[in-house]
């Protein structure tokens, strides 16, 4: 599955997309982040605060328990601020 990071994720893990093949056991967006984390210094920096992390699959926004399977795009983002 294609993974897109936005802002400061982006800014934090160094780079735009990857393409990656989790386990089949990580299963939700919250597992993913987790998984994402321990793949290197700059996704543990990225994901440090998972909590605060929004995410979107196929470009629909999704809650961290939202699952995974058949994603074709997953997207990173910090909270979104506006007016």
């Amino acid at each position: 599955m294609k993974v897109k990071y936005f802002a400061w994720v982006r800014e934090r893990v160094g780079k735009a997309e990857e393409t990656i093949e989790p386990p089949g056991s990580v299963r939700t967006v919250e597992e993913l982040i987790a998984w994402l984390s321990g793949q290197s210094e700059a996704h543990a920096y990225a994901f440090e605060k998972p909590k605060v992390i929004r995410a979107a699959i196929d470009r629909a926004h999704v809650k961290s328990d939202a699952v995974i399977a058949g994603a074709g795009e997953i997207a990173f983002f910090p909270p979104m601020t506006g007016g």
